[in-house]
């Protein structure tokens, strides 16, 4: 027990520049907590003391701001950063490594009692703040989710996904999924609403110019014709 709790110190450690010890991060970090007091909760849940279990789940709520059922599984080194208004899901399961932002929902759609009804996150999975994943799919392993974006379908591994709802903005690469991404932000990366509307706008410049051209042509035909005329006219 003591050596996951070392490690998941650790990686709160690695991942938050802000925290500056062991001590500190054991005192002061809701999402710690909230996945310690879980652990019990989910105790109670496997022997089938349920309403133990979503007592204990519901005084984490009080204490942390963070909901996570206790039917849910959660792997080693979660690190659940700020975490004011998570909630994690009956049947959701987060993978190991996984980071996790503030406002972040793990939800389901379906009403169907013991069907999979929340998501999977894989390995390594960063999901930034506000973001809502809902539905019983997979996140494949070290796929970034982008803050306040909205998935409704799967999300291959490495991959990157933003906005409502969420789109395939980066596709899958194992050497970016290895690197962590602070609130799923790659700096290298172009916004791409910004790259759309310059190829937009790019378009459009090519447009106007070929239209520019047509009209100039037009104009020298007309004057051609114009000049044929002319000497009919003089004649007559």
């Amino acid at each position: 027990m003591f050596d996951r709790l070392r490690s998941d110190i650790a990686c709160i450690l690695e991942r938050d520049p802000a925290a500056r010890s062991k001590w500190e991060v054991l005192a002061c970090y809701p999402g710690l907590h909230a996945i310690w007091i879980h652990k019990l909760a989910r105790w109670f849940w496997l022997r089938d003391l349920k309403w133990l279990g979503r007592f204990t789940s519901h005084l984490g709520r009080f204490l942390t701001g963070i909901e996570i059922h206790p039917g849910a599984k959660i792997g080693s080194c979660v690190f659940i950063d700020h975490g004011m208004g998570v909630v994690i899901g009956e049947t959701a399961e987060v993978g190991d490594g996984c980071t996790i932002y503030q406002g972040v929902t793990l939800g389901g759609t379906s009403l169907t009692v013991g069907a999979k009804r929340h998501p999977t996150l894989g390995a390594g999975v960063v999901v930034g703040a506000g973001a809502k994943i809902l539905g019983g799919f997979t996140v494949g392993d070290g796929a970034r989710i982008g803050s306040n974006s909205v998935v409704v379908k799967e999300v291959p591994a490495g991959a990157t996904v933003v906005g409502i709802p969420g789109r395939l903005v980066e596709e899958p690469d194992a050497s970016a999924a290895a690197r962590f991404a602070a609130y799923a932000v790659v700096q290298e990366h172009d916004d791409p609403y910004a790259k759309a509307i310059h190829q937009l706008v790019e378009h459009s410049q090519e447009l106007d110019r070929a239209l520019r051209a047509v009209q100039a042509r037009m104009a020298e035909l007309e004057r051609a014709e114009a000049a044929k005329r002319d000497p009919l006219r003089a004649v007559k």
